[in-house]
C-alpha cells in the first residue's frame, strides 16, 4: 500500500488527489484541511435562498485541459457562464466599457466550492476536516504530520503541500536536516501576496446594470473589484441584487484589522459612489471575509520546487504556478498529479 498525504483541500489539491486516484489505484490518499470546506478561496456561501462566491469569482476557459476537465470529465450538471460583460473604473468612480478579455466566466449554480466537492467525490480519498497540521518531519524516508491537537498522521510516502506560500513555509521550517526544504523554505517566504477585504451587499431590490463586473485595472482606487451575483444563474432571486465588493491591496491592508462593521459601511459608501445609487449605502444584510494571502504577485523559484521531488515532498498550487488564477490552480494540481504518480 502506498501511502500519500496532501495538507490542504484546495483546488490544486483537489484536482492531484483526483489524478493519483485513478494513476495510482493501490494509493491511500489523506487529506488534512484545516478549515471546514474545500476548494480553498474559491468559496460558497449561501443565506436563505442567496448563494455566493466570496472569493474568486470564477473560472476562466484559458486552458484547454481545465475546460475538459470542468465540461466533459466531470458533470457539467449545474455549470452555468456569466454571459454578461466586465467594465472598468478608474480613479474617480468613472464607469467605463472595456475589458470582457474572459470568452468563459464559469460557476455553478451551487457556487465555485462545487469544483473541489466534485473531484474528491470522484475519489476514495479520505478528506480531514477542522485538522490544522502544525509540523512536518520526515523518518526513515517517509513524511508525518502533525495536528495542532497533537494527533500524527502517517508515514507517507509522498506529501503534497497546498496551503498559502507563508503557511506553507512555517509548515517547511519545521523540518529538520534538510538543506532542500530549508532552501525551499527561504524561496516560499519570498512570494508576496496581495490582501483582499471583501464586503458581501445584498439588497431587496434589483440592480439594472449592463455588466456582470466592474474592475479597476489602474489600481488606484480603495475598490479593486465589484461583482454583481444575480448574473449567476441560480444564485440570487428574482427582484434582488448582490455584491461582491472587493477592496484594493492597499485599503485592505491598512483597514484588515479595523471593526468589521465600519469597513463595511465604508465600502458600502465608496459602491455607492461608483455606482451613482445612494440606495447602495443601506444594505439590508452583508457579510465580509478577509483574504491575508489572496493572490500571489509571482512564483516560487522553480529550482527549490524541483529539488524537494527527491524526497517525495511536492508543493502545488498558484502560488508554485505564478498566477493567482482558479484555472491556473486547477492546471498546477493536475500537473503535480501526473508528477507524484510518476515518481511512486
Amino acid at each position: 500500500m502506498t501511502n500519500i498525504g496532501i495538507v490542504g483541500a484546495g483546488a490544486a489539491a483537489a484536482a492531484a488527489t483526483y489524478v493519483l486516484d485513478g494513476a495510482v489505484p493501490e494509493a491511500d490518499v489523506t487529506v488534512l484541511e484545516k478549515s471546514g470546506g474545500v476548494c480553498g478561496r474559491a468559496a460558497t456561501r449561501r443565506n436563505g435562498d442567496v448563494t455566493y462566491d466570496y472569493g474568486a469569482n470564477y473560472v476562466k476557459s484559458e486552458d484547454e485541459r481545465v475546460v475538459e476537465l470542468l465540461t466533459e470529465t466531470l458533470d457539467d450538471d449545474g455549470l452555468v457562464d456569466v454571459t454578461e460583460p466586465i467594465y472598468t473604473f478608474d480613479a474617480d468612480g468613472t464607469v467605463s466599457e472595456g475589458r470582457d478579455a474572459d470568452d468563459h466566466k464559469w460557476t455553478y449554480r451551487a457556487g465555485l466550492t462545487q469544483i473541489a466537492k466534485r473531484l474528491f467525490a470522484e475519489t476514495d480519498a479520505t478528506v480531514h476536516r477542522q485538522t490544522r497540521v502544525e509540523s512536518l518531519s520526515r523518518q526513515g524516508g517517509r513524511w508525518h504530520c502533525t495536528d495542532t491537537e497533537g494527533t500524527e498522521w502517517g508515514p507517507f510516502d509522498a506529501l503534497l503541500l497546498n496551503p498559502p506560500a507563508p503557511q506553507s513555509a512555517d509548515l517547511l521550517g519545521t523540518v529538520e536536516g534538510s538543506d532542500a526544504v530549508a532552501d525551499l523554505e527561504t524561496a516560499t517566504r519570498d512570494v508576496s501576496y496581495r490582501t483582499i477585504w471583501t464586503a458581501v451587499l445584498h439588497y431587496p431590490f434589483e440592480l439594472d446594470r449592463p455588466y456582470y463586473a466592474l474592475v479597476n485595472p489602474g489600481k488606484d482606487h480603495e475598490i479593486g473589484w465589484i461583482a454583481r451575483e444575480e448574473c449567476k444563474p441560480g444564485h440570487v432571486p428574482a427582484g434582488e441584487s448582490l455584491l461582491v465588493v472587493q477592496a484594493s491591496h492597499d485599503w485592505s491592508v491598512d483597514h484588515y484589522d479595523d471593526p468589521t462593521a465600519e469597513n463595511v459601511t465604508d465600502l458600502a459608501a465608496l459602491t455607492a459612489d461608483i455606482f451613482d445609487d445612494e440606495r447602495l449605502t443601506d444594505p439590508d444584510w452583508t457579510d465580509d471575509q478577509g483574504w491575508r494571502y489572496a493572490q500571489p504577485d509571482e512564483g516560487v523559484r522553480g529550482g527549490a520546487v524541483d529539488a524537494v521531488a527527491d524526497l517525495n515532498l511536492y508543493p502545488l498550487g498558484d502560488w508554485v504556478a505564478g498566477e493567482g488564477r482558479l484555472h491556473v490552480a486547477l492546471r498546477n494540481g493536475l500537473e503535480t498529479g501526473e508528477t507524484v504518480a510518476y515518481s511512486l
